[in-house]
């Protein structure tokens, strides 16, 4: 999920093009017209133009009003769109959903230390619990119930490697709850791009979004497990509040808030567990974990990723692209 701004990997990567990010007037964001608003859009320019155009994983109900028609206009008028995988393909769906299970006759019990597997099945509990009354009316009118969309979401939780849990678990939260059965903004994208027969395709493989977080060796998985549950159960106790909430991710992506989102706050996918209040020992396990991600799921996947994208344009330059990729998990912060 890498941004489409990245200056540093726009310059090293596509010389071919001079980028150019298409924003509106910049200042406070009262919200009050989709005109007036910034863009998550940039332009290649080239003959014709290509585009990246930053992506936030929620409900595409909760942003599309606020995106400007610059951007659905690019959309629109673009040859090819390229996302990070291709989300409309059953294949993808399978292989992320494979690689996310243990090896073969290994269940979570058997791997997991003793308490922390115990605290993960009360806590699945009570989420189970608590769904009914996280569901929302619109959710239950659409033919949603609770124990539909708790087996969608955490079936089968027993197979899965403990990393993929500890993603589950940190995502399993009333917000996340109350914005299922919508599609999020770039699966939207995907299934618009289908409906207007433009040719798609995709930047990633499933193996490389996969085996990065499979690689974290035992011990860091053990703990970021633990200190994913220590932050859910001290939620549920009201000793805890979360900083920067979805809501927040999305009036400042609404406004077209990158240095709000990027830069003031942690919004990757992946749980950040540097804590001030950690022994040092575990505050130096944080940090190896943090270091790790950023290396592999940060800079090498933009280097990655760019290389392709740069490909592409220099095999089809008579092919208008769009580049659809998220707009805030992957940034690389220190470029």
């Amino acid at each position: 999920m890498v941004h489409p701004g990245w200056v540093c990997l726009l310059h090293s990567l596509l010389l071919l093009a001079r980028a150019r990010q298409s924003r509106g007037p910049a200042g406070a964001c009262p919200l009050q017209g989709k005109s007036d608003l910034n863009s998550f859009l940039w332009t290649i320019k080239r003959d014709p133009p290509s585009y990246f155009f930053g992506t936030i994983h929620v409900p595409y109900t909760r942003v599309w009003d606020f995106i400007p028609e610059n951007s659905k206009k690019a959309f629109q008028q673009s040859h090819v769109v390229y996302f990070e995988l291709d989300l409309t393909d059953p294949y993808t769906i399978s292989a992320l959903t494979s690689c996310q299970l243990l090896p073969q006759g290994e269940n979570l019990q058997d791997v997991l230390p003793r308490d922390i597997y115990r605290r993960l099945k009360q806590h699945l509990e009570y989420v189970k619990l608590m769904m009914p009354s996280w569901m929302t009316p619109d959710q239950r009118g659409k033919g949603l119930y609770a124990d539909y969309l708790f087996n969608a979401i955490a079936g089968n939780w027993e197979r899965k490697r403990p990393v993929w849990v500890m993603l589950m678990v940190n995502s399993l939260t009333e917000v996340d709850i109350k914005s299922r059965g919508v599609p999020v903004l770039d699966l939207y994208l995907a299934q618009e791009a289908e409906r207007l027969r433009k040719q798609t395709g995709a930047v990633e493989k499933v193996e490389e979004q996969c085996h990065p977080l499979n690689g974290l060796n035992f011990s860091q998985v053990i703990f970021a497990l633990n200190q994913t549950l220590l932050q859910q159960e001290s939620l549920r106790a009201g000793s805890f509040q979360i900083p920067y909430t979805t809501e927040d991710l999305i009036k400042h992506y609404n406004c077209g808030d990158l240095s709000s989102i990027i830069f003031n706050h942690d919004t990757s996918q992946v749980p950040n567990f540097i804590n001030a209040t950690l022994p040092a020992h575990e505050r130096i396990t944080a940090q190896e974990i943090d270091s790790y991600f950023r290396q592999e799921l940060i800079y090498k996947r933009n280097e990655r990723m760019g290389r392709r994208v740069k490909d592409l344009l220099e095999e089809y330059p008579d092919k208008s692209f769009f580049f659809a990729f998220g707009a805030a998990e992957n940034f690389p912060k220190l470029c």
